[in-house]
């Protein structure tokens, strides 16, 4: 154990009883082990009242059946730096009350109750590693990227993707700055409610959460129909049964499964993106025996861009959505053993992520293959093999088992995005929950640290999928997904703003950047740049529905026009009812620098100086290249 104090969250539950609990206390099975102070059903040593030993004697069944019961709750005494608080309003419990007379929002007490989440803390390097690697890596890389590719051609694409990854690593560096100090439970929503706006947190949080509920049964469609590349005859409901149960399963395990399965999936999405890189430049050389010298003849026929200013713009708005995901790992902080260690490391792959798994595989896509391909536009599913870039540029190269593969790939991606959606729904409601924002039965946690209800209703959502065999099902989660469409523009420009708005109030309240653990490579500039490109995306996004390209326009008609406008934005007005009637109901108000609590649930990571110091020293003895590694690593 380092003697600066940086101890990993998982280990701080096992030398003091849950009723005694830090705000970082984990409460997973091993909780409490070997430590006799640790009681209550359930716990390791402790007795029923029969006498027998609740771990030892009970059976099998009884002992599963007892970890699905509700976590004894944290004392009000383990939430620090929280003045003047009674114990019902530093559990949360008051969050939302009377107050001379009318009704308003208690955002001290909001802040505390998601600071002492009871979510089990299992989450370990390794998995944040791949779950910031290979999150997001799915059919909005695979697939999605050839309909960008068909509007835009290959140097809008090259242009778009390079642009949003700039944004994206921005906020991702905003995000993870304010994760590492305040690892507290749906920290996307609870950051905007506590330095923004309360009402525009819960905005945020349920149109993140609406967002991953409809992406759910996508995906598990999505899924049934890629198996059609194989055996278009086969009954879809059968492999919609067949992997709803695998998502489901995954996450009834508990937090450690999640990153076990995504840490499994994204080295499968890993290996395939870097064979197929070395697959491309082998194809684009001529190193086939079916095919010759390709180059870069498809910049010049048919052409380098497609639709002009308007094409591009249409790209930006695919580029974004097919980053979405990235930032469930700075969700997935509230439930790492050790965030200051762990997610650093994870933004900064962010990076490579990029780098090598968009812009250089995209940059292959459009040297393989031409934006006129009449198969790019021939997607009937959000998964569909035969529209997928990927395995079109494969299918160049011949008759061969790799077009099956590259499928597979895909297959392997959506049951992964489908697993991700459950938890990053799961546990925005619950800390919505928690902080009185959402129905309170959502909240449920048990002793395992899975907040079980949440996931059960989210999985609920997920038997929408049967739809797959009913003829409109397209038109059903087109309207569906347009609630919550710009969900993910929406969360990484509150993340910025929210960032720009922390460091103020920490500016204000005399505290030294010093102190940050972790701090945005990028600075406030960063977000700046952050939250001007997200805005420049959303009207983007306004002007495309606006004034579709040709092949958009469906009849030309007003109906058609008007009907393609809201699928893209609807979100908006959604997004602005729900902040403004949860203004209304409560009258809450922006929230100043002045007045930002940046003490509850700040992890104080001890002697920090002395961490730092030892880090400079040992910092000075590295070579140039090492220091260029660690510095993007």
């Amino acid at each position: 154990m380092p003697l600066d104090g940086d101890i990993p969250m998982d280990r701080l539950s096992r030398t003091r009883s849950p009723a005694q609990g830090s705000i970082f206390t984990s409460h997973g099975l091993d909780a409490g082990k070997g430590h006799p102070s640790v009681s209550g059903p359930g716990w390791p040593g402790s007795r029923g009242p029969d006498g027998r030993d609740d771990h030892g004697s009970k059976s099998r069944v009884g002992r599963i059946i007892d970890s699905f019961r509700r976590e004894a709750g944290i004392s009000a005494t383990a939430l620090v730096n929280i003045p003047d608080h009674d114990a019902s309003e530093a559990l949360g419990v008051a969050v939302v009350r009377e107050h001379h007379g009318g009704r308003y929002y208690d955002l001290r007490s909001a802040n505390a109750k998601t600071a002492s989440t009871l979510l089990a803390r299992e989450l370990k390097n390794r998995h944040l590693q791949m779950i910031a690697i290979g999150g997001s890596i799915g059919t909005g890389l695979f697939v999605a990227s050839g309909q960008a590719l068909s509007q835009g051609g290959p140097a809008s694409v090259l242009i778009a993707y390079l642009v949003i990854g700039v944004m994206l690593w921005c906020t991702m560096q905003a995000l993870g700055e304010m994760a590492v100090v305040f690892p507290v439970a749906g920290s996307f929503s609870a950051f905007s409610t506590r330095f923004l706006d309360p009402s525009w947190g819960f905005a945020m949080g349920w149109n993140y959460a609406m967002q991953w509920m409809v992406v759910l049964p996508l995906e598990v469609i999505a899924g049934a129909m890629t198996i059609g590349y194989w055996n278009p005859g086969i009954d879809k409901a059968i492999f919609v049964t067949i992997f709803l149960a695998i998502i489901v399963t995954i996450n009834l395990l508990g937090i450690r499964a999640y990153g076990e399965a995504e840490f499994v999936f994204a080295i499968v999405k890993v290996t395939a993106v870097v064979g197929f890189i070395l697959l491309g430049i082998v194809i684009n050389i001529g190193g086939t025996p079916t095919g010759g010298y390709i180059g870069g003849q498809y910049w010049q026929d048919p052409g380098a861009f497609h639709n002009g200013f308007k094409g591009l713009c249409n790209v930006f708005v695919t580029a974004a959505f097919a980053f979405a995901g990235t930032e469930l790992v700075g969700l997935a902080a509230a439930e790492t053993a050790n965030p200051r260690k762990s997610l650093p490391t994870a933004i900064k792959q962010v990076f490579w992520r990029i780098t090598l798994f968009y812009i250089v595989s995209l940059t292959l896509v459009g040297l393989l293959v031409p934006y006129t391909d009449p198969r790019l536009l021939s997607a009937t599913s959000i998964a569909d093999a035969a529209a997928s870039p990927f395995v079109i540029a494969i299918e160049s190269a011949g008759a061969t088992i790799l077009p099956s593969v590259m499928n597979a790939v895909i297959l392997v991606s959506v049951i992964s995005v489908g697993n991700s959606a459950v938890f990053g729904s799961s546990r925005t409601l619950a800390a919505l929950a928690a902080q009185r924002q959402a129905p309170r039965v959502l909240a449920y946690v048990d002793r395992r640290g899975r907040p079980l209800v949440a996931v059960l209703t989210v999985s609920s959502v997920g038997l929408l999928a049967y739809l797959a065999e009913f003829h409109a099902q397209s038109l059903v989660f087109d309207w569906l997904l347009a609630v919550s469409g710009l969900s993910t523009i929406f969360t990484w420009a509150s993340t910025c703003l929210a960032h720009i708005r922390m460091r103020k109030a920490w500016a204000l309240q005399r505290r030294s950047v010093e102190d940050l653990a972790f701090r945005a490579q990028a600075g406030v500039l960063g977000s700046w740049v952050g939250l001007v490109c997200n805005i420049c995306v959303l009207v983007a996004q306004i002007w495309v529905a606006l004034s579709p390209l040709p092949g958009n326009r469906g009849d030309g008609s007003a109906v058609d026009l008007a009907k393609n406008f809201f699928v893209q934005c609807l979100a908006i007005p959604v997004v602005l009812v729900f902040w403004l009637g949860h203004k209304l109901w409560f009258r809450t108000r922006f929230v100043t620098a002045e007045e930002m609590d940046i003490d509850t649930g700040r992890r104080d990571f001890g002697r920090l100086e002395i961490i730092k110091a030892q880090e400079d020293e040992e910092r000075q003895s590295w070579p140039m290249w090492k220091h260029f590694y660690r510095f993007i690593c």
